[in-house]
């Protein structure tokens, strides 16, 4: 797609939307930025040959072609309301990167899902990259995709895609994708579960055309569902094995053909959630043709992101885990059925999910719960009704040293041989400026602990 003398209004100058910025300058582009604040950013892109503004950008709308958000705009801002009324063509910076690929761009191989996102995309770019390909995870993760379609770079990208990137995308269509699961969240940005679930479909955009493939979970009931209507789908469980799928077979990942890849025992982060995810990933780099042999030197070498079932420390007998990316119930589940019995550390903001069905799940494991944050009487509640007779201990504070409050209250709830498990269910942001923030908290707060127990 040709940009030369286009007009884009960007919204947001962020690390997006100042990508996005300066990509589209950079093919030509009249560009206009907006953002709500008189960030840095707008500075330099003036100095680019930007025309900026503060504000939400209705005013700069007129005469404007196309509109790229930043992914946090929901579809009824005001701004995106107002532009497609007036007709404006809508997405984002992943979209806005595969629009501008150029001859020999290196491929996607795209993972989406309710959690596990990272996860997968990260093992997938170690498989590539044992097969001695040049490769990154980019994507929700990374760099943004517009500052790596280089084909000097890259030969394939892993790519991580966001529901409100493919609700913001209308042609990207990355030739394998790869869909880990699906479970009610960010409600309050979709409006409904179907709209979130349609968003997170698109990600087999190609290979409902016929022109891809797709990759789904089949322990997943509702990504089977979607699944089995994608011609040449593939699918992936941690049930067993068939021919034609990714599977376990005696403790072992294997491929499609049953050819064995590593023992399960081995994939790190631990869980049975993180088995399938090694599993998405191995049918994607198998797709792209990398050898089993490559896939198996990638999971043995790989190295989980933090904040993803981390071990922190163990003090006085019992183990401390951050598992602070567990930012909605489905992914909290994963991480709180991977341990006997658990000091469960939750709170935050639940984004408009009920956290009920995972209380349920896991009140049998639960020795114990500390909760912080903005929605934690939701949490509460849903305690009362599943464990009433599992202690509960509510931290209202909110400043620096919540935390160490929280820590030292699992502390006294755990003995010998628990895991205190920071596994929120929740996003960060009513206490901290992000989830890796809150894990960090943690962490150094354990680490004090220790330090107290050993003085």
């Amino acid at each position: 797609m040709s940009y030369a003398g286009r007009r884009v209004l960007v919204a947001g100058a962020r690390m997006a939307g100042t990508a996005s910025a300066r990509a589209l300058l950079s093919a030509g582009a009249e560009v206009t930025v907006v953002d709500e604040k008189a960030v840095p950013a707008l500075d330099e892109l003036a100095a680019a040959g930007a025309r900026t503004a503060v504000g939400v950008g209705l005013d700069q709308l007129k005469e404007q072609q196309d509109l790229v958000v930043s992914p946090g705009f929901a579809p009824h801002h005001p701004l995106v309301v107002a532009a497609l009324a007036q007709g404006l063509d809508v997405y984002c910076e992943p979209e806005l990167a595969w629009r501008l690929r150029g001859p020999g761009a290196p491929p996607w191989l795209a993972v989406t899902g309710t959690n596990g996102k990272t996860t997968t995309v990260t093992m997938l770019a170690a498989m590539l990259a044992a097969g001695g390909l040049r490769t990154a995870a980019l994507g929700n993760v990374g760099v943004p995709l517009v500052d790596a379609q280089s084909a000097d770079r890259y030969d394939v990208l892993a790519v991580e895609l966001s529901s409100f990137q493919l609700y913001w995308s209308s042609r990207m269509a990355p030739p394998a994708g790869a869909f880990l699961n699906l479970a009610a969240d960010h409600l309050e940005w979709h409006g409904t579960f179907d709209h979130y679930s349609d968003a997170k479909t698109n990600v087999w955009r190609a290979a409902r055309s016929g022109a891809g493939a797709a990759i789904g979970n089949l322990d997943d009931p509702l990504v089977a569902g979607l699944l089995a209507a994608v011609p040449g789908a593939v699918g992936f469980t941690v049930a067993g094995w068939e021919h034609g799928r990714f599977g376990l077979v005696d403790g072992m990942l294997v491929d499609a053909d049953g050819v064995e890849i590593i023992e399960a025992a081995a994939i790190r982060p631990p869980g049975t959630h993180n088995v399938a995810n090694a599993l998405a990933a191995a049918a994607l780099a198998r797709w792209f043709g990398v050898p089993v042999d490559a896939v198996r030197r990638g999971l043995a070498g790989y190295r989980p992101e933090p904040h993803r079932n981390a071990h922190v420390a163990t003090v006085d007998g019992v183990a401390y885990v951050d598992d602070s990316k567990a930012t909605n119930p489905h992914a909290a589940v994963g991480s709180l059925t991977a341990y006997p019995r658990v000091v469960w550390v939750a709170g935050g903001q639940l984004k408009g999910v009920d956290p009920d069905d995972l209380v349920a799940t896991v009140a049998g494991r639960l020795a114990g719960a500390v909760l912080l944050g903005v929605d934690r009487d939701l949490i509460r509640a849903a305690l009362a009704r599943h464990a009433p007779r599992v202690p509960v201990v509510d931290v209202s504070t909110t400043d620096d040293g919540a935390m160490d409050e929280v820590v030292r209250a699992a502390a006294g709830l755990a003995t010998t041989g628990d895991t205190v498990l920071l596994a929120p269910a929740a996003a960060s942001k009513d206490m901290y400026t992000s989830f890796e923030a809150r894990g960090h908290a943690f962490a150094a707060a354990v680490r004090r602990l220790g330090s107290q127990e050993r003085s």
